[in-house]
């Protein structure tokens, strides 16, 4: 079980940091194009909004991962309910 709440750690925290470094990203542009042209800054906001959903995914792929982690039986194996 210790690899796969760490997997849903990883997923959880590096969905996360991908969102924030694109959300930085897209905000520099935005600044960059909102001086060029004005009118352009509504529009330039769907990649901060597609970066925030990135994060949504890594949050949903964590609950997944964990909610198919299973306790070990008795013999000491382990049966893996996601693909059997």
């Amino acid at each position: 079980p210790l690899f796969g709440f760490l997997g849903g750690a990883f997923a959880v925290v590096f969905a996360n940091m991908g969102a924030a470094y694109g959300t930085a990203k897209a905000g520099i542009g935005i600044m960059i194009s909102g001086i060029s042209s004005p009118d352009l800054i509504w529009k330039n906001l769907i990649p901060i909004i597609m970066a925030g959903v990135n994060g949504i995914y890594g949050l949903i792929t964590a609950i997944i991962l964990e909610s198919a982690i299973t306790t070990p039986t008795d013999d000491s194996t382990y049966t893996y309910s996601l693909y059997t």
